[in-house]
Formats: C-alpha cells, sequence, structure tokens
C-alpha cells in the first residue's frame, strides 16, 4: 500500500527547468516583439503629458480649466440605507435627485389591435 504522507505526484526538476526556460524566453520574445506592435503608444503618452502640462500651466492654481462659465451646484447625498433591499433607488425617489429632470415618461394603456383598427379576432 502507498505511503499516505508522501505526494501523489513525483517531482521532475528537469522537466520544470524546463518549462521555466521556456516561460523566460516567451516573456523576452514579447519584450522585443511589443515596441514594433505597440511602441505607437509612447509617442501618445508623451503627446498626451505634454498637452496636460500646458492646460495646468495656463489654469489659475492648477484646477482643471471647465468649458461652463457658471459653476455647478452639488447637493449632499442622502444618508445610505441601512438594508440592501432598499439601496434600490433610494436615490431617484427624492424629488430633487429624479433622473427623468425634464419629462416624465408615461406609458398608458393602449392596443396594438386598436392602432391598426384590427378585432381581438382577427390575430388568434
Amino acid at each position: 500500500m502507498a505511503d499516505s504522507s508522501r505526494s501523489s505526484r513525483t517531482i521532475n526538476f528537469v522537466h520544470q527547468d524546463e518549462i521555466w526556460k521556456a516561460h523566460l524566453g516567451l516573456e523576452k520574445n514579447s519584450a522585443d516583439v511589443w515596441p514594433n506592435k505597440w511602441g505607437f503608444l509612447t509617442e501618445v503618452y508623451k503627446e498626451f503629458e505634454r498637452d496636460c502640462s500646458e492646460l495646468k500651466q495656463s489654469c489659475p492654481m492648477g484646477f482643471p480649466c471647465s468649458p461652463t462659465e457658471k459653476p455647478v451646484h452639488v447637493i449632499a447625498s442622502p444618508p445610505v440605507p441601512p438594508t440592501s433591499q432598499a439601496v434600490i433607488g433610494w436615490r431617484s425617489s427624492r424629488p430633487d435627485m429624479k433622473l427623468e429632470k425634464f419629462v416624465t415618461l408615461r406609458h398608458g394603456r393602449r392596443s396594438f389591435h386598436q392602432e391598426l383598427g384590427w378585432s381581438l379576432e382577427s390575430c388568434v
């Protein structure tokens, strides 16, 4: 009977070393190929950093410039509900935090048959 303290899988150090060498070879190959495939991203990032530094210098006190002239008024959020069931819709239930600010969506009861002028028996 087999000893239960021994692992049922034998360790082959040579095989593990070959796997590690293959892994390192793939990693080195990927590092060599990366500039040809994705090197353009480094130039784009440098342009982005240059544009950001120009914007930071042009804005007062390092704040990001906003295209709007009027400041945005942010109201305080209501307290988080104590139960997970109450979390659903807890912000939009307040009138000042509704998602539909300008239009109330209403879908009344209407019949497709009546709109087309068909009788109910025609679709049975």
